[in-house]
């Protein structure tokens, strides 16, 4: 069998219909989107706002309050750095299983004087919604982030319950929902979000682009984080990255339009991943709430082996654990370990992420593969037990 992708929350392929739509904008259709006085800069701006409209639609929100970026990351430090250029006696806090480029970005701001709290989660991986009650003092204006989906365990934060406790506060409301638009329905007036982040590339987009939508309504003013010739509103300068653009809006409209169909069928997959490798292999627990989870996503820690040895005797499947390697030295997730796993069971955990071209033949090889993988390293590891 050719070699599996089970890695679809890093990232997805360019959808074909996408790569279509980008390719006239490399040669043919070469126009920079700010050279207004001549054809072939107007057909590129009318491109890059047609793009717009489309992404706007998939989030439901003004063409004008969606801000063209390289991606998720930079859309979270526009967002935050942005913010609290402007707001620097603002208090800030956050979920504890946060992607890292909000981690960083935060402990950046820290050295500028950013005061920023964790709040408190279930062991579901949900937010403690009492915590954030009692977590303000009316003295203080905030910074509230959020994400929507987590990119580890894939659970969905109630953000509209947040931004209703936080609007009766002085808060301002962030969310990364790097994970989530795209893949399940994202409507940005009802959940009533200041400011959120998308990357195209986790939904058959191209990579290198993103957006920050920010909410007319909310009367933000962000400091830009790059400084030149004034495009995208002030806010982030530099010549738009046209076919990208157009491939990111074309990705829109086709999230759009068959999110539906999508979702129904991986989250098929999904459970009968789950189902068969419960059935056929013991000691292996879920991380985080089934309840509220992203269709194409499981997080499962495999009792009494390692996540690495896993990956290595599994090298024809494309997975993910949720250990992060930094200097050699070996960490367990940040994101498990604030569920209340400890060291080990959080070192045994593998991501799958299901997508559009995953097939059932996909699934019963790869249930079939950690079966004979599973039962073998815990044979090892008895052994060494055994002589130990």
């Amino acid at each position: 069998m050719e070699p599996i992708f089970l890695d679809y929350n890093s990232t997805t392929p360019t959808d074909p219909e996408v790569l279509d739509a980008m390719i006239p904008y490399f040669s043919l259709k070469f126009g920079n989107p700010a050279s207004k006085n001549h054809l072939f800069g107007i057909e590129s701006k009318n491109a890059v706002d047609k793009a717009r409209e489309q992404i706007a639609s998939l989030v439901n929100c003004h063409p004008k309050e969606i801000v063209f970026t390289s991606g998720a990351t930079e859309s979270i430090n526009l967002a935050l750095k942005g913010y609290y250029s402007l707001n620097p006696q603002s208090q800030c806090a956050h979920l504890p299983i946060e992607h890292k480029a909000v981690m960083d970005v935060l402990l950046s701001l820290k050295k500028d004087g950013l005061n920023s709290q964790e709040l408190q989660i279930h062991n579901t991986g949900i937010i403690n919604l009492n915590y954030l009650t009692n977590y303000f003092n009316e003295k203080s204006s905030y910074l509230i982030i959020a994400m929507h989906a987590n990119n580890e365990i894939g659970v969905i934060q109630p953000i509209k319950e947040i931004v209703d406790i936080c609007k009766t506060h002085n808060s301002t409301v962030f969310c990364d929902a790097a994970q989530s638009v795209g893949k399940i329905p994202v409507d940005v007036k009802k959940l009533g979000v200041d400011m959120l982040s998308i990357s195209a590339h986790k939904f058959y987009g191209p990579k290198g682009i993103g957006a920050l939508y920010i909410n007319r309504e909310s009367k933000l003013s962000l400091k830009s984080q790059i400084d030149g010739g004034g495009h995208e509103f002030g806010l982030r300068s530099g010549t738009l990255n046209v076919p990208s653009i157009v491939g990111f809006g074309k990705a829109a409209e086709l999230a759009k339009n068959r999110m539906s169909q999508d979702m129904k069928r991986i989250t098929k997959l999904r459970d009968m991943l789950l189902q068969k490798l419960n059935n056929n292999i013991d000691n292996i627990f879920v991380n985080g709430t089934m309840e509220q989870r992203l269709p194409n996503n499981v997080n499962v820690s495999f009792s009494g082996l390692d996540g690495d040895s896993l990956l290595v005797n599994i090298d024809d499947i494309a997975l993910s654990n949720g250990a992060a390697c930094s200097s050699m030295i070996k960490e367990p997730s940040y994101v498990l370990k604030a569920l209340g796993l400890d060291n080990k069971l959080a070192n045994a955990s593998i991501r799958f992420g299901i997508g559009r071209e995953t097939t059932e033949k996909e699934i019963n090889y790869t249930v079939k593969k950690f079966m004979s993988v599973v039962e073998n390293l815990r044979e090892i590891e008895k052994m060494k037990s055994d002589f130990s």
